[in-house]
């Protein structure tokens, strides 16, 4: 009897179309209890995806995921480019598989405001991490918007945890307000610094020094050593100079060299202590209780600016306006009340 040839056509064909099929929230929810990567990446895109429908979609199979118990560490981790973020992270989440912890990595990746591309290199940079079976990276464009860039990565921490990864690492672009933005979803804050290339007096800043829980020197190794040891006292003396956190914790500085993996395990066991002095006090819930209500909030302002956005309407004024302060007639600020007097009146 003869058989039927696949031929390259019919092959591409087959891949589309089985590419093309949706799968319902049910399974979704289903594939990510079981911790299969697949149906969590094909989760993950979901909610990153600017088309209402899936919007829609992406709402309830987070909701089915909130639903899920866990009992995961957050971890952000910043510094800037060139400490050696991609390495500390792939040693830190070596070190925690080894320890029969399952490890998500959620990279917020720089995009080209120019080209609109990103460098989405975190598998490449963390290759021995990416084979890990109980380990998961997700590389994800920023964008324009750091707002979009909350939303997307919270919403990614949830269906990490509902896979269950017992620790989500996620690393910062390390440029601008990246850090803010990170620290407002994560339970520990830790800040990567260099020594011995002018970043001790750079470091000593109050934003990013007062929201570390604590700071690592990394490349602490060969001749580098010496410095390192400088850097931590100079950054432990500064951090003396801060006024005490509210949650009771005292920042710590350490030092450690990811490519010679020394001084991983050290932080990973103040990590462990912050936590354990955070539940114990209450501040670990009530940070979690509390950054809810923010990204509550927050939601509710990029949902208006979108649905201004999105009104015929808006885009009429706005190059109305636009056109007024070219030509000098009006005030950027007058031209901005203007806009949404007139905005409002019409979608009355």
């Amino acid at each position: 009897m003869a058989t039927e040839k696949s031929t390259p056509n019919s092959t591409v064909s087959k891949i589309k179309q089985s590419r093309k099929k949706e799968i319902s929230v049910r399974n979704l929810a289903d594939g990510i209890f079981k911790g299969d990567k697949a149906v969590l990446a094909k989760a993950i895109t979901l909610v990153e995806s600017s088309k209402q429908e899936h919007f829609e979609k992406a709402n309830s199979v987070i909701e089915e995921c909130l639903s899920k118990p866990n009992e995961s560490i957050r971890i952000g981790i910043t510094g800037v480019p060139g400490v050696g973020k991609s390495t500390f992270i792939e040693v830190l989440g070596k070190t925690l598989t080894s320890l029969n912890k399952k490890v998500a990595v959620l990279a917020v990746d720089p995009t080209s405001s120019l080209s609109k591309g990103s460098i989405l290199g975190d598998k490449t940079r963390m290759e021995t991490l990416a084979k890990d079976p109980n380990a998961f990276i997700r590389p994800s464009p920023s964008g324009e918007s750091l707002g979009g860039v909350a939303r997307k990565t919270r919403e990614s921490i949830i269906l990490c945890e509902a896979a269950g990864y017992d620790v989500i690492l996620v690393e910062t672009v390390g440029v601008g307000q990246s850090e803010t933005v990170v620290h407002s979803m994560v339970d520990f804050f830790l800040l990567l610094k260099l020594s011995g290339a002018g970043d001790e007096l750079q470091g000593i800043k109050r934003g990013i020094v007062e929201m570390a829980d604590a700071i690592a020197i990394n490349k602490a190794d060969g001749s580098n050593l010496k410095k390192a040891k400088l850097a931590k006292a100079e950054f432990s003396r500064a951090l003396h100079l801060y006024p005490p956190k509210e949650n009771g914790w005292i920042p710590k500085v350490l030092s450690c060299s990811a490519t010679e993996n020394t001084g991983i395990r050290e932080i990973l066991e103040m990590i462990q202590e912050f936590v354990k002095v955070t539940r114990e006090n209450g501040h670990f819930e009530l940070n979690r209780k509390n950054q809810n209500k923010n990204w509550f909030v927050q939601t509710v302002d990029e949902q208006l600016k979108l649905f201004f956005h999105q009104k015929k309407a808006y885009k009429r004024i706005q190059q109305k306006m636009l056109k007024a302060i070219e030509e000098n007639k009006i005030s950027p600020f007058y031209a901005a009340q203007v806009l949404l007097d007139d905005l409002t009146k019409e979608l009355k």
